[in-house]
């Protein structure tokens, strides 16, 4: 279903990018949500993963767009909408770095071509559940107040703490879910077929 050369060419991106932005940016990196959607989409097109594909395109389709409109929000007006981007304007980053970043723009448009080709497994919304839950501890444990990877520490409209670590970490699960992933998994559900085993 996943033609081959679609396989090749995600695990060569991959092979290309940890190394690229572990020098770069710190293996901290790797506990945003955008780079753990990489690592799964990889693993989803090989193994041609329904369940795997669909949380990612649950997890990235509303947060790649937010992505592409504040950078060009940014772009346009000198202000951004939500921090998160002022990494593509930071010069002591070589610009072909920063370019690589646009893998924004791409991911949300393989996934969606994926879950087409695959199938749309409701499964994938407990495990993106899940794995939210995971990277927003992580993000608090070792991604660090000035990253705030994943709102771990502040949220990203109003720069608020919402109580003790749980308390907030709770508040940023719920939110992401009540804002981003049911309304996504509802219209993608609809868009797309389940796959045969999540039929049965």
């Amino acid at each position: 279903m996943i033609p081959l050369w679609v396989k090749i060419a995600a695990a060569t991106w991959v092979a290309a990018w940890i190394p690229i932005y572990i020098v770069f940016y710190g293996w901290t990196d790797f506990l945003h949500l955008s780079d753990i959607a990489i690592g799964v989409t990889a693993l989803g097109l090989w193994l041609e993963s329904p369940m795997l594909l669909t949380s990612q395109a649950i997890s990235t389709l509303m947060g790649e767009t937010i992505w592409m409109v504040d950078v060009a929000w940014r772009e346009a007006t000198g202000h951004m909408l939500i921090p998160g981007v002022q990494y593509m304007w930071e010069t002591k980053y070589p610009l072909w770095l920063r370019l690589m970043s646009f893998y924004h723009v791409a991911l949300p448009i393989v996934l969606v071509w994926a879950v087409w080709r695959v199938g749309y497994d409701r499964r994938g919304l407990n495990l993106q559940a899940g794995i939210t839950a995971a990277a927003l501890v992580a993000g608090r444990m070792w991604g660090g107040t000035v990253h705030n990877i994943n709102f771990a520490f502040r949220d990203p409209f109003f720069g608020l703490v919402w109580g003790p670590a749980p308390v907030h970490l709770f508040v940023m699960w719920v939110g992401g879910m009540l804002i981003g992933y049911l309304p996504t998994d509802w219209l993608l559900a609809r868009l797309f077929t389940k796959p045969p085993a999540a039929r049965a």
